[in-house]
């Protein structure tokens, strides 16, 4: 009986944990802006190559950390469709995340013509509930 009571109260803390990680964070100020510091757009690149991530009207928080108007960077590559902007976004070669805070990577990309963009998400790495979206920028590596 002691075993069941317990797994029950688990499973119901799992159950609400679960579910507050799938509620988008919507505690974002409403001129909040993602956008890249480098590279530019049109610019022509050899890899690897620096790639610095700007951010206005909101704050840096780390993956697991949960405050109001924060939230991570998630670098999109070469992605002709958004991801489901409602749940936790995957780690792919496509998705790259920045649950650390970093605001800079090093990339390195085949030859040829690319598209970055910046998405940002939130603890749970699920985007806001009113998505902070770069602009997507096209680079050319040599």
């Amino acid at each position: 009986m002691k075993n069941t009571l317990a797994l029950l109260a688990f499973s119901l803390i799992g159950i609400a944990l679960v579910a507050q990680a799938g509620e988008p964070n919507s505690d974002i100020a409403a001129d909040a802006q993602v956008y890249f510091i480098s590279p530019s757009d049109g610019q022509v690149v050899t890899s690897p190559f620096a790639v610095k991530f700007g951010l206005k009207g909101m704050g840096i928080a780390p993956a697991g950390i949960q405050r109001d108007n924060t939230g991570h960077h998630h670098l999109l590559i070469n992605t002709d469709v958004l991801p489901n902007l409602s749940m936790s976004l995957p780690a792919t070669d496509k998705i790259r995340h920045f649950g650390g805070g970093q605001t800079e990577t090093q990339l390195t990309l085949p030859p040829g013509e690319h598209t970055l963009q910046l998405l940002m998400g939130n603890f749970a790495h699920i985007p806001h509930a009113v998505p902070v979206l770069s602009d997507k920028i096209t680079i050319t590596v040599e």
